[in-house]
């Protein structure tokens, strides 16, 4: 499909960071967006708009809302208002750091930068608990069924909507575990990615088998490691159709739906997180551009 941003699609890259905005200039917001259009392509860089912005523009994409509180008595699940999130891939940190210089200066003054991840692909695509990360990720059509918007009509179809939180390891109570603890608290052995047909209830694989669900909950993984000095964790990132397949993960993670809390809250916790709504492309005679005829643009 040519109208999705290419890099929702394709496997996560060596380098990456993810440059959170908010919107402070309303009447300079339709300006900086059309100067940042030039500059992403869907590939090299993502674009997900936030659902408050998407309503200063007095515009309207079905589906797209805030990310709900979805806490438990015992388990925190914040969320963070973003009004723009750009995901800048590459395989060059000084590449992305001044790519990411330019999408800044051309949404500053109506925008500022929040916030601002740098992550990294390890071990050909693990965590950094040494776990392969994405095991259950749909493929080939399975893909676009699970994460893009099909049938909607034109400045629809092609889009996608994501889920972005960042959790934070504790590394110090995870490597306290003994090797039979950690594979148990994710559902999988270590060494060869197998997994556990008696591992508990909260087992990670457990709560998030996508098929358990009905209907079924499938997602379209991007997640990358992220550290920043002594901190450190994974940067979840997923990719759906509707936001409906991660709302039902995340209340079954948190024990909204049977009590049962995911083992992952033993060792780590969201920071924060944010939905958006990333737009199609418009394929054209010099290629393909941003399709924001939704916002009116």
């Amino acid at each position: 499909m040519n109208t999705v941003q290419a890099g929702i699609l394709q496997a996560v890259p060596p380098q990456a960071r993810y440059l959170s905005f908010l919107l402070r200039d309303m009447n300079m917001a339709r300006e900086a967006l059309q100067r940042l259009s030039p500059l992403v392509d869907g590939q090299a860089v993502v674009l997900g708009l936030g659902p408050a912005l998407v309503q200063a523009l007095q515009a309207r994409v079905p589906g797209l809302r805030g990310m709900p509180d979805l806490s438990s008595p015992t388990v925190p699940v914040p969320t963070q208002g973003v009004d723009l999130l750009c995901w800048l891939r590459g395989d060059d940190r000084g590449e992305l750091l001044h790519r990411g210089r330019q999408l800044e200066k051309a949404l500053s003054p109506a925008f500022t930068l929040g916030h601002s991840v740098d992550a990294f692909r390890h071990a050909e695509g693990r965590d950094l608990t040494g776990y392969e990360d994405g095991t259950e990720n749909p493929q080939g059509p399975d893909a676009l069924n699970a994460a893009v918007v099909q049938g909607e009509g034109a400045g629809l179809d092609g889009a996608s909507f994501m889920a972005a939180q960042q959790w934070q390891h504790n590394f110090d109570v995870f490597e306290a575990m003994t090797p039979a603890s950690q594979d148990n608290t994710i559902g999988r052995r270590r060494s060869d990615n197998e997994e556990l047909d008696d591992a508990p209830l909260s087992a990670h694989v457990k709560r998030t088998n996508q098929e358990s669900f009905d209907p079924a909950a499938f997602v379209l993984r991007r997640s990358m490691p992220w550290s920043l000095g002594p901190r450190a964790g994974l940067m979840f990132v997923a990719f759906g159709k509707s936001f409906e397949a991660f709302e039902a993960q995340m209340r079954r993670m948190a024990g909204l739906e049977d009590g049962v809390v995911d083992a992952l809250f033993q060792f780590t916790r969201p920071l924060n997180g944010a939905y958006f709504w990333c737009p199609p492309m418009r394929p054209q005679t010099q290629g393909v551009q941003l399709d924001l005829r939704q916002l009116g643009l």
